[in-house]
């Protein structure tokens, strides 16, 4: 490891480079290639392609496909939630954040390589490969997040954290077109079995964000270290948060944007999770392949985000952080609004366009603006931002919730995603409310 000083270009740039070798979890295994996998094992379908049956056998119990999958990634972000404050406080206080980030990287990563033995024999197998390598991926992201307040200084932050998207998305991208390549012509490559290559994606996935973490890892810092008592490390942490809390009361503007970004995160989160389903049960694809549809509608997401981070970090840069999260809060109404009267593939693609230039935008700029609100003297970063990441999981938990309920009631995934219009209205009113002392912000 090599020491760099706070706001060194190597350091932040190996920082952000951690986003390129995670980043291809989320679009191959959260997006494009595990659930079209899943869904081909798990469904049975006649010559014609029409589905016959989708119900898979499971610890005993018959569950829905798409049920089951859901059940076990909503019980693996309630434990992130759970895990993410009680470990950050204790990698704080004990100042090895970097090794609590490596660990959770490797479960990731590993769990994402155990995913080449899924298959319907072996099923409770894959499925604690999918929950252990989603705990891993958001385990990580809580210490990677919360080094930006100690490698960059203020005026660096939006900038950085857009990059760090932005690398992510490019990475993510070349590693599905590989994946793609593999999987559509693997005749090329001497493959008999056309499963095969699939399953191997799920192997490179693991490797790539393996490998290229190191470069990342070489540069960070151990971690800030705590000074005072040592005794009863796990129940030091449990303290550190309850401190922390108590200090999030007497900074208005720290509290107010956590609930601000806990509101419109609730709707960002969700329809990210469900423009896929959206598209497959709403859409008329005619002879289109709905399959080759969507992954297309990915990738224009994957590459519009990159423009989408930077241009962000330009207009705050110009008109400051929470007047451009409000302006890309009132585009998301209009997305949304947009949303509930397409029923074509191309109006399909130029919502994913539009989606992809706010989804870039609005993640990496509430990363940094609340970085930018953390007092300046704070030593426990990684504390304060599992707050952070426990309210965009909770809202992810509560904003599925409140989805699959107006579409049970209501019987359609639109009048879900008008709903979500409700939860952005309510993030551009706390937003407004967010005290601003800093012209910037």
């Amino acid at each position: 490891m090599i020491k760099l000083p706070k706001g060194d270009k190597k350091l932040l740039h190996a920082w952000a480079f951690y986003d390129w070798a995670n980043s291809v979890y989320s679009l191959v295994i959260s997006s494009a290639i595990f659930p079209i996998f899943y869904g081909a094992l798990t469904i049975v379908r006649d010559a014609e392609g029409n589905k016959i049956d989708d119900t898979v056998h499971f610890l005993g119990f018959n569950f829905n496909n798409d049920s089951l999958i859901s059940y076990v990634t909503a019980m693996a972000f309630l434990v992130v939630s759970f895990l993410s404050p009680f470990l950050s406080g204790i990698a704080d206080y004990i100042g090895n954040k970097k090794n609590f980030m490596k660990f959770f990287n490797y479960l990731g990563a590993l769990s994402c390589i155990g995913l080449f033995w899924f298959d319907l024999d072996h099923l409770w197998i894959g499925l604690l490969c999918y929950f252990l390598a989603l705990i891993g991926f958001w385990g990580s992201l809580v210490f990677y997040n919360s080094y930006l307040p100690d490698i960059a200084f203020k005026d660096q932050q939006d900038k950085i954290s857009a990059k760090g998207f932005s690398l992510g998305y490019i990475g993510s991208v070349i590693l599905l077109i590989i994946c793609l390549v593999l999987i559509l012509k693997y005749s090329w490559f001497g493959f008999e079995d056309e499963g095969l290559p699939t399953r191997l994606s799920f192997i490179l996935t693991g490797v790539w964000w393996i490998s290229f973490s190191q470069y990342t890892y070489y540069y960070l810092p151990k971690g800030n270290k705590r000074t005072g008592i040592r005794r009863n490390i796990l129940f030091n942490g449990f303290r550190e948060l309850k401190s922390i809390w108590k200090a999030m009361k007497h900074n208005p503007m720290l509290k107010r944007y956590l609930i601000a970004f806990f509101i419109y995160s609730m709707a960002v989160q969700t329809i990210m999770l469900i423009a896929t389903y959206f598209g497959i049960e709403e859409l008329d694809w005619g002879e289109q392949d709905p399959t080759s549809g969507l992954i297309i509608s990915i990738l224009l997401i994957q590459l519009v985000a990159v423009a989408g981070a930077t241009l962000t970090a330009r207009i705050a840069f110009r008109i400051g952080n929470i007047k451009t999260l409000i302006i890309i809060n009132l585009i998301w109404i209009s997305i949304c609004g947009y949303a509930y009267f397409i029923v074509s593939p191309v109006q399909f693609y130029v919502a994913a366009a539009a989606v992809g230039l706010v989804m870039g935008g609005i993640q990496s700029l509430s990363r940094s603006t609340y970085s930018k609100f953390l007092p300046e003297d704070t030593k426990d970063t990684a504390s304060y931002f599992s707050f952070y990441d426990v309210s965009e999981k909770i809202g992810i938990v509560i904003g599925m919730f409140m989805y699959g309920l107006v579409a049970q009631i209501t019987g359609s995934i639109r009048d879900s995603i008008l709903f979500l219009v409700v939860f952005f209205i309510a993030g551009v009113f706390l937003l407004m409310r967010v005290p601003k002392t800093n012209p910037a912000l």
